[in-house]
């Protein structure tokens, strides 16, 4: 497994998540670390976890609405293996 470092854009649906706790993704251009065996499988495990945090919060048709734009809006804008 490789360590990568993510840069996401979500400027996008941001205003849609000011209403969760989302420590990891507080701003709408993150950086996160991932341990991944790809940089898509990386990109994918990024994803999950942003939807995961918001399902945990919140499991209503709109969250799952929100869900959807995320995985439409969603850009990564770099990946650099460590």
């Amino acid at each position: 497994m490789i360590n990568y470092k993510i840069f996401i854009d979500f400027f996008d649906v941001y205003e849609d998540l000011m209403r969760f706790d989302l420590y990891e993704f507080h701003n709408p251009f993150t950086i996160l670390f991932i341990e991944a065996s790809d940089p898509d499988d990386a990109c994918n495990t990024a994803a999950l976890r942003l939807m995961r945090m918001i399902m945990k919060q919140d499991n209503s048709i709109e969250t799952r609405i929100i869900c959807r734009k995320i995985r439409r809006n969603l850009r990564i804008d770099k990946v650099y293996a460590l």
